[in-house]
């Protein structure tokens, strides 16, 4: 239907483009195919004027809120026409710097490994087509720079599609510290890379509340379960800051942690302090946030909670629920 759809808007903006006089509404029905089928006489003389009316003016109205400009023309005898001139649906001159194009060469390169990567190097050709000057090289200028934004899991393209479509998702979820996966009944908001990882925003509706997953822990497929969301979206959805909060990157607190030597080096790397408490053990000062003690499970019997006393109880609350599986 979707793509029916759009043939039909398509078909419509050629013909209002193409035309050099005022086309009327029965011109129009008499051009495009779709509204053909919308006028067959067994739909009855009303029913398909109705049809076809309904179906023009949706069309119309979409076609001028993705800016195609449209003219509508009375002539001597009354008759209403409608028109596309293409001085009014022109875009002004493509003009881009060195360091503009660029970053634009850049770009298309970061989603090379991505299924976008098509659709990026379409968009250059676009623009050498439009007026990039010849001797202008995009990545000449940053050629030692080689971006990447590794999209390695099959769960990207179906979440990115919902997130565009608005369309409702569930899929099986592993947490860190579950010993097996869970369905989760999702409304997909944004996706965004932190950190060569990649996280979904959105509404869980088990949970009735916000949630961020990470893409690496879906299990099996993405399917799509209806449509219409059942919460607002936010006009801003910060990912990364929601991520960093949840992994404990933003703290005003610490943590004293003890951890055995010559291990659990993400955790040194994060350690404001560190002690040799000698037999094989260190003492380590942490940030202490959201979402520390799922992180800290990660390390086994290798990471020990000295304090606070309700990071420790999270802590080995989480590993008991591991060993029950």
């Amino acid at each position: 239907m979707a793509i029916a759809k759009a043939e039909r808007l398509m078909n419509l903006a050629l013909c209002l483009l193409g035309t050099r006089r005022p086309l009327s509404k029965r011109e129009l029905r008499d051009s495009i195919e779709a509204y053909v089928e919308a006028a067959r006489p067994e739909r009855g003389a009303a029913g398909s004027d109705d049809s076809f009316n309904r179906m023009f003016e949706r069309d119309k109205d979409d076609l001028r809120e993705l800016g195609l400009v449209i003219e509508t023309v009375e002539n001597l005898d009354g008759e209403v026409g409608y028109l596309a001139r293409r001085d009014s649906n022109r875009l002004p001159p493509i003009t881009l710097d060195a360091e503009e194009a660029a970053a634009l060469g850049l770009a298309a390169k970061v989603w090379q490994q991505a299924r976008l990567a098509g659709a990026a190097s379409g968009a250059l050709q676009k623009l050498r087509a439009a007026g990039l000057p010849e001797d202008v090289d995009p990545y000449e200028a940053h050629s030692a720079l080689e971006p990447r934004i590794p999209v390695h899991e099959a769960a990207f393209e179906p979440l990115m599609l919902a997130c565009r479509d608005r369309r409702p998702v569930v899929f099986d979820y592993r947490k860190a510290s579950a010993a097996r996966p869970e369905p989760r009944h999702v409304e997909p908001w944004a996706l965004e890379c932190w950190r060569g990882h990649w996280y979904l925003a959105g509404f869980d509706r088990d949970r009735g509340a916000e949630r961020v997953f990470r893409l690496s822990r879906i299990t099996g497929r993405v399917r799509s379960r209806g449509t219409g969301f059942t919460a607002p979206v936010p006009d801003v959805v910060t990912v990364r800051e929601t991520v960093a909060s949840w992994a404990g990157e933003i703290a005003d607190r610490s943590a004293l942690i003890r951890l055995r030597s010559g291990s659990g080096y993400p955790l040194r790397a994060k350690a404001t302090a560190v002690r040799e408490l000698g037999d094989g053990w260190d003492e380590l000062e942490i940030p202490y946030g959201h979402g520390l003690d799922a992180w800290l499970v990660e390390f086994g019997p290798d990471a020990v909670v000295v304090e606070p006393a309700e990071l420790r109880a999270d802590v080995v609350d989480r590993l008991r629920a591991v060993a029950k599986g």
